[in-house]
């Protein structure tokens, strides 16, 4: 049996992402989330504040060091698997990865050691600067792997000699046409994934009774801030629609399935796309609606996949129904949000049954929807590693084997089906543990103990 070295490289590099990409999801909102908690805490001195804090600064250094742990295999992978990429595109993309470990990674680690343990030996304001920093760290870090990621999706700035990718502009490369959009929608999905888990883990603290203080005052603040963030979503991910048909006409056309260039077009709700016959079956429609939504203007034109090569085409299949996953995980959130907001009246939201389970089983929505809107954007921009100049087949490494990659894929198989479930039970037991081991703790150093408990809605 043949071992296809490049169908297992992308394989390989999937795998490595799709799990490691849970992480920043997770702990680039949890970060602000506790850099938000410590500014509360340092201006008012509640402990409701600092007692959620220290709660969350425990699970995010669980998840913070699976993070580290699963990405940093992955620039390995630019050498080891897709060096011909990594040799085409180094003099654009490893500055731009330089400067994610220089201003991000060492900034994260750096104030990281201050938050987990310095809250005893710095004053206030020292452990509050070390929360904003490690905040900061991860905003950075967002910054650069999307501008990276964006210019491999819409390139700019570079001339191209012998093969090889130029920098002539440093400012259209780092602000590529479609990296505004990338940045604001994914951090802002970050935040909503987040704001869902802590809106489960308030849930389960209420229904439970434990730390009732606390679940009220995260389920509150938590549903006034996604009352914002995920509608925001909604408008930058319109916005993000408008870029991608000007500039990735193609990957729009596989989101959408649509075959023919045509104005005035449908609004495809459900289909089974059929990329050989090219056309849709058991389509459920909504007339005009496409291109209402996709070019704001009923008579708006959208292109066709019969307008491109065959061999230039996306898998529409996987990448028709993962932007349906992401959107359907977005209205079913947005319902939860406006429900949860609409049952303050009364406190109803701190004691409805139905609605407290409801956040529970949500929690991992905001980890799906990121999941789906990964492969779309992926998966869409297929076949291409540097769209429309350079092919997914033109950048695998050309002396390796499958049995190499096999080895390797196997590795990295067995060793996250170990660190994930260890983690993720580790955190769910210190969810289960709650706010216990926080009742003990001593003054803070340079400043006076806790006053009443603040700041629960």
């Amino acid at each position: 049996m043949s071992l296809d070295p490049l169908w297992l490289s992308r394989l390989q590099f999937v795998w490595v992402v799709a799990w490691h990409i849970l992480l920043p999801a997770f702990t680039v909102g949890l970060a602000s989330y506790i850099a938000f908690l410590e500014g509360l805490y340092f201006f008012t001195r509640g402990e409701t504040y600092l007692a959620t804090s220290r709660f969350w600064t425990k699970i995010f250094s669980v998840s913070f060091g699976m993070g580290v742990v699963s990405g940093i295999v992955m620039p390995f992978q630019f050498g080891t698997n897709w060096s011909r990429f990594s040799d085409a595109t180094a003099n654009v993309i490893s500055p731009m990865l330089a400067y994610e470990g220089l201003m991000a990674f060492f900034l994260e680690a750096a104030f990281l050691g201050v938050l987990l343990f310095g809250r005893k030996l710095v004053p206030r304001w020292v452990h509050f600067f070390a929360a904003i920093m490690v905040a900061g760290g991860t905003l950075f870090s967002s910054f650069w792997i999307l501008a990276t990621n964006s210019w491999m999706q819409t390139p700019a700035g570079f001339e191209l000699t012998d093969g090889r990718f130029f920098p002539t502009d440093w400012m259209a490369i780092i602000f590529n046409p479609s990296f505004p959009y990338r940045l604001l929608h994914t951090v802002d999905g970050f935040y909503v994934t987040t704001g869902f888990v802590v809106l489960g883990v308030a849930a389960w603290l209420l229904r439970k009774g434990r730390a009732v203080t606390e679940a009220r005052f995260m389920m509150s603040a938590t549903l006034w801030f996604l009352l914002v963030a995920v509608p925001a979503q909604v408008v930058i991910g319109d916005f993000h629609g408008l870029n991608t048909r000007e500039y990735q006409p193609a990957k729009l056309a596989a989101i959408e399935a649509r075959w023919e260039t045509e104005a005035r077009v449908p609004l495809t709700l459900f289909a089974i796309p059929d990329q050989e016959a090219e056309t849709n079956r058991w389509s459920i429609d909504v007339p005009l609606l496409g291109s209402l939504i996709l070019a704001h203007d009923l008579d708006g034109v959208v292109r066709g996949l019969k307008d491109f090569p065959r061999d230039e085409r996306p898998p529409v299949l996987p990448v028709f129904f993962a932007f349906r996953i992401m959107v359907g995980c977005g209205i079913v959130m947005l319902i939860l949000v406006i429900a949860g907001n609409v049952l303050r009246t009364g406190e109803r939201v701190y004691s409805n049954r139905v609605f407290l389970l409801a956040c529970q089983w949500a929690s991992p929505l905001g980890f799906i929807a990121v999941l789906a809107g990964w492969t779309t954007t992926e998966v869409g921009r297929q076949p291409w590693t540097v769209y429309g100049l350079m092919r997914k087949a033109d950048s695998v490494s050309p002396s390796l084997t499958g049995g190499q990659v096999l080895t390797s894929l196997i590795g990295y198989m067995v060793t996250y089906a170990i660190i994930f479930p260890a983690g993720l039970i580790l955190m769910r037991r210190m969810v289960r543990e709650g706010f216990t081991d926080n009742a003990d703790e001593p003054p803070i150093a340079g400043g006076r103990p806790p006053g009443p408990i603040k700041g629960a809605s």
